[in-house]
């Protein structure tokens, strides 16, 4: 029998009810990992979980609010009980919010943004990695945007909370790079076929855009990769 590349891997995947993040764990599922999928939704949580099984692989749901503190250190009690090592954190999970110039940003809507793209993101990383340092081959997956890094006009909320967020995961690289075997990376998926690209470009034809599949694949590539901590790659 076929030894798959991740058999005997762990990966937490968040926001994996759809889009990017289901077809993230789809792919880490296929390739021998066990997923534990993280979202809101627990409906679309069991879809995923189901092509999962029904592709060979497994995986296990997990249903919380990012922006509940205490809901992600019980899933890392969890996992840690259960499992005792990380090896793939996948961090995916992201609201839009309203595109507004930066003087009508509602300040209580940039709040709730920054608290998801910001601060649960340092809690995941906190929460994990007791469990990643455990891991011989450990990595963090970011997904960012471009708007991170290039200023778009109406953009300036959103693209605040990525560039926060990759310096925070690019730092947090850099300080356990040489007492662990965690490696960070940041993945720009581009433009691609999500419920988030079509509420940003309501007038765009989703017919024009790569799936998120694609964005799996190179995924599934890159935990696979010896790239070194920071790596960014921009997908398509």
């Amino acid at each position: 029998m076929t030894t798959l590349p991740l058999t005997g891997k762990l990966a937490v995947v968040t926001g994996a009810s759809r889009g990017i993040g289901a077809a993230t764990a789809e792919a880490l599922g296929k390739a021998g990992a066990h997923v534990v999928l993280t979202a809101r939704t627990t409906g679309g949580l069991e879809e995923v979980e189901d092509k999962i099984h029904n592709a060979g692989g497994s995986a296990t749901i997990a249903p919380l609010d990012l922006t509940d503190g205490e809901s992600i250190g019980r899933l890392a009690a969890a996992v840690s009980e259960r499992w005792g090592a990380l090896d793939y954190l996948v961090l995916n999970a992201a609201t839009l919010g309203s595109l507004a110039a930066v003087q009508a940003i509602d300040p209580k809507e940039f709040a709730k943004l920054l608290t998801l793209n910001v601060g649960a993101q340092q809690a995941l990383i906190a929460a994990f990695d007791p469990l990643l340092r455990t891991s011989s081959d450990a990595r963090v997956i970011v997904i960012t945007s471009s708007v991170g890094t290039t200023v778009r006009p109406y953009w300036g909320a959103y693209g605040a909370s990525k560039a926060a967020l990759e310096v925070l995961v690019n730092a947090y690289g850099e300080e356990v790079k040489n007492i662990s075997a965690i490696r960070t990376h940041i993945v720009d998926p581009g433009a691609t076929r999500t419920a988030m690209r079509a509420r940003a470009f309501p007038g765009e034809d989703p017919a024009t855009l790569k799936g998120p599949e694609t964005v799996a694949e190179a995924i599934l590539a890159l935990v696979q990769e010896d790239a070194p901590t920071g790596h960014r790659i921009r997908v398509g």
